[in-house]
């Protein structure tokens, strides 16, 4: 059983700690397998209490000493409540803070829509010097930790409650920020772009598709920001139609995003597969996004309509 990308980066992290120096904040919560960073690591740890606008503060001030510094919250409150702070403390003067940012999305289903960031993204992505990462499985995840430490900047890494089935194989996995990764090439038929707990669903519809004859060409987005705009304009050249697919609302997140850059450069059918303009709601995850029209299914039928229409 894989594990959930949260602790996948915790323990990367945890690994990668001996020998990279850089500090973590938190606010009384972890939640990404650093329980232990404290102790192994005297010193460099420190608990802010439930106050994510002071850790941002804190961390803002610890960078501008020269320090590398990681803070941990909930997806909802890291890119909400301390929404100012991330802003102006540490974008705007574009300093060295990774934000991770944890149990996001229709996901977290009991917490309920208080707690389920499905707006983010759409947040985050306007501020500028931030750059944006999300995990596909847990082997992303422990590759996005390894860049992390190598990467200057604001950083924000959104990972995932629960675990995600294994889309990429370590053997020959290779990850670079800013770069989607092909995930299976079936062919030109359509072109699905999709981004963190929703790519395993896309490589399950796409081997469906390929059962009714449409050859899907599926992407991982784990670069949320910056978008890897010559892979998108290539794909809606070759496919002529693209589907985006993302546990977040389509109002400005990957759907919103893709749009925007066909629409200055390569005008092509698509579809956005996503939160439609909704708020979330308590529930079991697959119930939810059966009710949302975010499951496999949906993903099938939006892709057969968008074929049809070429």
């Amino acid at each position: 059983m894989p594990l959930a990308t949260r602790f996948a980066l915790g323990q990367e992290l945890i690994s990668l700690a001996e020998e990279n120096d850089f500090l973590l904040l938190n606010v009384d919560t972890k939640a990404v397998g650093l329980e232990s960073f404290g102790t192994l690591f005297p010193g460099r740890e420190y608990n802010l209490g439930i106050a994510e606008q002071c850790m941002m503060a804190a961390a803002a001030g610890a960078a501008s000493c020269g320090n590398k510094v990681y803070v941990v919250s909930y997806s909802v409150f890291a890119s909400m409540r301390a929404c100012e702070q991330v802003r102006s403390f540490i974008c705007y003067p574009n300093l060295d803070v990774t934000i991770i940012s944890s149990h996001a999305g229709l996901q977290v289903g009991s917490d309920g829509a208080t707690h389920m960031a499905t707006e983010d993204v759409s947040i985050m992505r306007s501020f500028p010097n931030l750059t944006i990462l999300q995990p596909s499985d847990e082997i992303c995840a422990r590759a996005i930790a390894k860049a992390s430490v190598k990467f200057h900047g604001p950083l924000y890494i959104k990972v995932h409650k629960s675990p995600i089935p294994l889309v990429n194989t370590p053997e020959d996995y290779t990850y670079e920020i800013g770069k989607a990764n092909k995930i299976c090439d079936f062919g030109n038929d359509i072109a699905i772009f999709a981004t963190g707990v929703m790519v395993s669903k896309s490589l399950e519809a796409s081997k469906i598709l390929k059962q009714k004859g449409i050859n899907a060409y599926l992407l991982d987005f784990h670069t949320l920001k910056p978008l890897d705009e010559k892979t998108i304009l290539e794909a809606a050249q070759r496919c002529g139609c693209v589907l985006t697919v993302e546990d977040h609302t389509i109002l400005g997140g990957l759907g919103g995003a893709t749009a925007e850059i066909l629409g200055e450069n390569y005008p092509v059918r698509m579809k956005r597969i996503g939160l439609r303009d909704v708020f979330g709601e308590s529930g079991d995850p697959e119930d939810l996004y059966e009710k949302y029209n975010m499951s496999v299914n949906d993903i099938v039928s939006a892709a057969e309509v968008l074929v049809k229409q070429k």
